[in-house]
């Protein structure tokens, strides 16, 4: 593609995506440093500036190889969300193109690639209400009931949602209650961007490699000093309250901090709660199309080749920069 040729065609861009700890970013680098290409991340945790270690973000040195797209956009107190993030990632993918460069999406959050290549929904606004009510129900009966009546009416929405995670059930719940039409509905129907074109590799090893492959990473982590990261983050105001330090890894630290839990005890369940949060990934991404899907992590050649078959397969010539 000639350099600002962008206008009057869908942009071409690359996906890299998968559950966490399954090679994404390692693929997503070799392929930028082959193919002149720049990596948007597609992380909602890497946003946060401060949060690095515990979000496994891109070293200096990595950003020094290959320019990096939508990491560090906010402070862990500032509110972020998808729509947010689609608006920046799809303005960096035009820039990128734009100078004759490959794009690559390289990422876990599936919500956030949702909402880049397929929209969001005009969601009604929230209802009070009816949060307190789910509410009352969670603390009367447990957050299994109201789980329960999201997976009536929606069970593709409860399976895609943390079983932990009221505010999420809530508002598809709400949704549903406000309309009538469950939200899995409501977001096929909305009209998906036409201004970008992505050839999507998936990669998904098998369970026990995947189980593996956390726990070496959260060793890592520790050994790299993840909590002294949420040491500090503690002292600079974020406290266990604030949202992004209810993550992964930074709750459990959090409790090791407060005197709640040992660090043995906080390390086997960050691993235990990653590869749930994996297992999650995994039946999201398989709802993704692609043009290749991997179960362990290509050699480069293969993966440039299934992009350019990609390519070629939407009835495009494959853009100089993929091929």
């Amino acid at each position: 593609m000639p350099e600002g040729d962008t206008a009057g065609a869908a942009i071409r861009f690359v996906a890299v995506l998968g559950p966490t700890a399954s090679g994404k970013s390692a693929l997503g680098l070799a392929l930028a440093e082959r193919r002149e290409g720049e990596i948007v991340t597609c992380d909602s945790q890497q946003v946060y500036i401060g949060m690095d270690i515990g979000t496994a973000k891109p070293t200096r040195e990595e950003r020094r190889r290959v320019p990096h797209h939508g990491l560090d956009l906010c402070h862990p107190d500032e509110p972020f969300h998808a729509a947010r993030w689609a608006a920046l990632a799809r303005a960096a993918i035009k820039s990128i193109a734009a100078r004759g460069r490959l794009p690559i999406v390289v990422g876990g959050t599936g919500l956030y690639y949702r909402a880049l290549t397929a929209g969001l929904f005009e969601a009604p606004p929230p209802d009070p209400a009816l949060r307190a009510r789910h509410r009352e129900l969670c603390d009367r009966e447990g957050l299994e009931a109201l789980r329960a009546r999201l997976t009536a009416v929606d069970p593709e929405a409860a399976a895609g949602i943390a079983p932990r995670d009221f505010v999420r059930i809530s508002r598809a719940l709400e949704v549903y209650e406000q309309t009538g039409v469950a939200i899995t509905t409501l977001r096929r129907q909305a009209a998906p961007p036409r201004d970008l074109q992505p050839t999507v590799l998936l990669l998904d090893p098998p369970l026990a490699e995947s189980r593996a492959r956390i726990t070496s990473r959260v060793d890592a982590m520790m050994a790299a000093g993840f909590l002294d990261e949420v040491r500090a983050l503690h002292a600079a105001g974020y406290g266990p309250s604030c949202r992004p330090l209810q993550a992964l890894g930074y709750k459990q630290l959090g409790a090791v901090l407060g005197g709640t839990m040992s660090p043995a005890d906080a390390v086997a369940e960050i691993v235990r709660a990653t590869f749930a949060y994996a297992r999650r990934q995994r039946t999201w991404f398989k709802k993704e199309s692609a043009a290749a899907r991997f179960v362990a992590t290509p050699e480069l050649d293969v993966a440039v080749d299934a992009v350019v078959r990609g390519a070629v397969a939407r009835d495009d010539r494959p853009n100089d920069r993929i091929g």
